[in-house]
Order: structure tokens, then C-alpha cells, then sequence
């Protein structure tokens, strides 16, 4: 009976090491392909910022890092391509429209998530199909909207912040991330809220946004990242350089520079860098703002 024993414990052991084998190989497998896909995302990021400290010898003979760090690359970047007026520029725009965004969306996605209203459900429907248009085919009709409603408002809005801020305020994706993660909060906490005396507008603030604090984050690097790369929008309701972000103040300099790669390199560090860091500091919140949405409705 023990060597039968022994027998059937070994032919188990012959049976599970297959399977292990197999699990292992997958998992190397997995790991491969996820390495493959880090380098490829990191190694021109990482060739980018080697250029941009490297002297123009050395940034068009070929070499993979620099002898002699040239931080002065930014210095000189920074001065000859007027960044300076271009970052500001950028930062007021970002900010207004991320701020902009953050208000009407979550207004509308609560709406959609908490509240009950004739057509609420073909509504959201309408608003989802709008995902499936380009952004190019919007432009002309926004650039007629923005235009007639800067003849008539007090403000002017070609070559100023409305034209540039007020149609990216409300995004058909920032509604749908945050009604999703309002779906998920409890009736429960609505009904207490009701009780305390709390109203729509005090529930939202108070108790909703500090629930889905991940997905508002999410929303805000998503905002961040989209009007901090505008380049074309940018283009057609301005003339002039007075609020000009500085994806333009990059592709001026890209032509101004020539053969000046390390210039080059120094000023899509520059301009990239402003989005690196806000990632870095978000990533936690990003990751999962994107795991948990679509989890209900």
C-alpha cells in the first residue's frame, strides 16, 4: 500500500510539473512582451533627453550619450525660442480649460448618473455618439460659433482665451468617465444627504467628487495633456502670438533651428516636461480611474 502510495504521488508530481512548466513559460511570455513594450515607449524618450545635453558635434555624429552634459541647452532653448511668453500662454489656457471642464462635466455626468429627466437615456446616447467624429470635422463649425459669439460678446474672442478654452470645457469622454464612477456610489448616502438637508449641488461637492477622486484625477490629466499639445485649434482662431500656446512656440522653433538638433531636442524636452511631471504625481490615480470605469450602467 505505501508503494502504491508513493506511485500515485509521483505520477501527480509528473502530471502538476507540465502544468507549472507551461504556467511559467506563459508568464515569461507575458513579461517579454510587457518589457518589449516599456522599451519601445521608453527608449526615444530616453534618446530625446541624451540629444538635448549633447554639443551639435556630437548630436550629429551619432553618439548615444553625451561626454560632457550641456545644460545650457535649455538655457539657450528656452531664450531663443521665446518660451517663456509660450509656457505662460499654455499654463493660463491649461488651467482655465482643465478648471472649465472639471465644472461642466461633472454637472452634466451627475445628471446623467443621479438625477431622472425626460429623454436622459437618448440623450447620453446622442452624446456618446459624438465620440465616434474626428476632431477635425468640429472645427469649422466651432470656428463659425466662437466667431459669431465674439461679435456679440463684450469680450472678443479670436485671438483670445474664450476661442481657445471655451469649446474643450465639456467632453463628451470626461462625462462618461465621471457619470460611470457616479453610478457607483450608494443610494444610501443620497438618501441620508436628503435627510441632513443637503440639496443636488451640496451632495455633489461634498460627498460625490471626494468618492471619485480618481476618476477626477484621471479627467484632469486627460484635460492637461489635450490642451497642452492643441496645436492646429490654436492655429486657426489666433493671427497672432499674444496667446499662442507653446506647441506653436515648438514648431517655430523646430523650423527657426534647422540643423540645431540639440536645440531641438532641448525644446520638445521643455515642452513635454510640464505633462511628465503632473503624470508622475497622478499616475496612481490614473491607473485607477481607467481599471474601474464602465464597472456599472
Amino acid at each position: 500500500m505505501a508503494n502504491s502510495a508513493l506511485a500515485g504521488q509521483g505520477g501527480t508530481m509528473q502530471e502538476t510539473h507540465p502544468a507549472a512548466r507551461r504556467a511559467a513559460l506563459s508568464r515569461a511570455a507575458i513579461y517579454l512582451v510587457l518589457i518589449v513594450g516599456a522599451a519601445a515607449a521608453i527608449v526615444p524618450f530616453l534618446y530625446t533627453v541624451s540629444v538635448s545635453l549633447m554639443n551639435l558635434t556630437e548630436a550629429t555624429g551619432g553618439r548615444a550619450l553625451p561626454a560632457t552634459p550641456q545644460w545650457t541647452n535649455y538655457v539657450e532653448a528656452w531664450r531663443d525660442a521665446q518660451f517663456s511668453q509660450y509656457f505662460m500662454n499654455s499654463v493660463k489656457i491649461t488651467l482655465i480649460s482643465v478648471g472649465g471642464a472639471l465644472v461642466f462635466c461633472a454637472l452634466a455626468a451627475y445628471a446623467f448618473a443621479q438625477m431622472e429627466f425626460p429623454g436622459k437615456s437618448f440623450l447620453f446616447t446622442l452624446l456618446l455618439s459624438t465620440l465616434m467624429l474626428p476632431e477635425a470635422i468640429t472645427w469649422v463649425p466651432n470656428f463659425i460659433t466662437v466667431s459669431w459669439l465674439g461679435r456679440i460678446s463684450p469680450v472678443p474672442w479670436i485671438n483670445n482665451w474664450p476661442a481657445l478654452t471655451i469649446p474643450f470645457m465639456a467632453s463628451a469622454f470626461g462625462i462618461f468617465l465621471l457619470r460611470q464612477f457616479f453610478l457607483q456610489i450608494p443610494q444610501e448616502l443620497w438618501d441620508s444627504a436628503q435627510i441632513d438637508g443637503s440639496g443636488h449641488l451640496r451632495y455633489l461637492i461634498t460627498v460625490v467628487l471626494p468618492l471619485s477622486s480618481a476618476a477626477v484625477m484621471t479627467l484632469v490629466l486627460f484635460g492637461f495633456v489635450g490642451a497642452w499639445n492643441a496645436l492646429a485649434w490654436p492655429i486657426l482662431v489666433t493671427t497672432t502670438a499674444d496667446w499662442r500656446p507653446i506647441s506653436y512656440g515648438l514648431l517655430v522653433f523646430l523650423d527657426e533651428a534647422g540643423a540645431l538638433l540639440h536645440l531641438q531636442m532641448a525644446g520638445a524636452i521643455i515642452t513635454m516636461l510640464p505633462i511628465v511631471v503632473l503624470y508622475f504625481f497622478t499616475q496612481r490615480h490614473f491607473i485607477d480611474g481607467i481599471a474601474t470605469t464602465g464597472l456599472k450602467g
